[in-house]
């Protein structure tokens, strides 16, 4: 029985939490799985799990071993994966964290379009707005819509990306036009909490200088979506996405404002781990993204002339 063997069933032990889920999880028998870590433990010379009848553990050496185990494992995975990238029938899982807005919008329509284009694919799409830990979460790849910021991942942008500031005809009538970021000060605006400064929108002053700007309003939520309906409601000035706002300003419902001092640093990422051999689901996936954007924007650009 070959070293490979045993790391895999130590790993899937450990990411089911036990040697019976295992089984059920991987086809063999509890015993056979139990047998091939003992025979691991041996090989290495320390325990690496803590078994009772009730109780499933990792020792301090299991979780070292795990988490070096695990990347090697990847790795071997994705190399064997990167032979196989010019066969058409892609095949296996791809983990996908996107922020839960992206899903709702439109364009989250190209996770739809992919996976038609690849049915023998398996996506798995975990939709929230938090960053996840694409390493510790056992993420493949995430798109995100940031302001991209110097980690340890691989980036690659899809599309610019901005937001905007908007309000109802009927609110700019009733408090009148907004003309310098200094009067959001004193009007009621839709605050959304996933901001990581919630409290303060940054703008830029006419030098391109970064302006942080109090905000207060009667309504706070953590939903870009909600934040919009809100503004839809003349409830306030709400900061969204341009491209769940787009619409909205089109038909005249809602109104832009101070657009010439909003950042342009911003953009939509495909981000991925830093690995030597990056699986080719993750290349195909970030590629069919980035021509889906460009197809998009020239059909946006060709609407707009028309």
């Amino acid at each position: 029985m070959d070293t490979l063997t045993r790391i895999r069933a130590f790993i899937d032990v450990v990411e089911a939490e036990g040697f019976s889920a295992a089984a059920r999880k991987v086809g063999r028998s509890k015993a056979l799985l139990s047998k091939y870590v003992r025979e691991l433990e041996d090989e290495i010379g320390a325990l690496l799990l803590n078994r009772t009848t009730r109780q499933f553990s990792l020792t301090e050496a299991g979780h070292t071993y795990y988490r070096t185990a695990a990347d090697i494992l990847k790795e071997i995975d994705n190399l064997a994966d990167l032979v196989r990238e010019n066969n058409a029938d892609l095949k296996g899982r791809l983990r996908i964290s996107a922020p839960r807005t992206f899903m709702d919008a439109e364009i989250g329509q190209c996770l739809i379009d992919f996976a038609t284009t690849y049915p023998d694919l398996t996506l798995e799409i975990v939709a929230e707005d938090r960053f996840v830990d694409l390493i510790e979460e056992g993420f493949d790849v995430a798109v995100r819509i940031t302001k991209l910021e110097d980690s340890g991942l691989i980036a690659r942008k899809l599309t610019d990306f901005q937001v905007i500031l908007c309000a109802t005809p009927d609110f700019i009538a009733k408090n009148g036009p907004v003309d310098e970021p200094a009067q959001l000060a004193n009007l009621p605006f839709i605050i959304d909490t996933n901001s990581r400064s919630h409290s303060t929108l940054k703008l830029l002053n006419d030098d391109g200088l970064t302006l942080s700007i109090p905000l207060s309003g009667r309504m706070e939520v953590n939903s870009p979506m909600a934040s919009l309906r809100a503004a839809l409601a003349g409830l306030g000035i709400a900061a969204v996405p341009e491209f769940i706002a787009y619409s909205h300003v089109n038909s005249g419902a809602l109104v832009p404002l101070l657009e010439a001092y909003s950042p342009k640093d911003r953009g939509i990422y495909a981000i991925y781990p830093h690995r030597r051999y990056l699986p080719a689901k993750v290349r195909i996936f970030v590629d069919y993204l980035s021509n889906w954007f460009k197809k998009s924007e020239q059909c946006i650009a060709h609407r707009a002339q028309a």
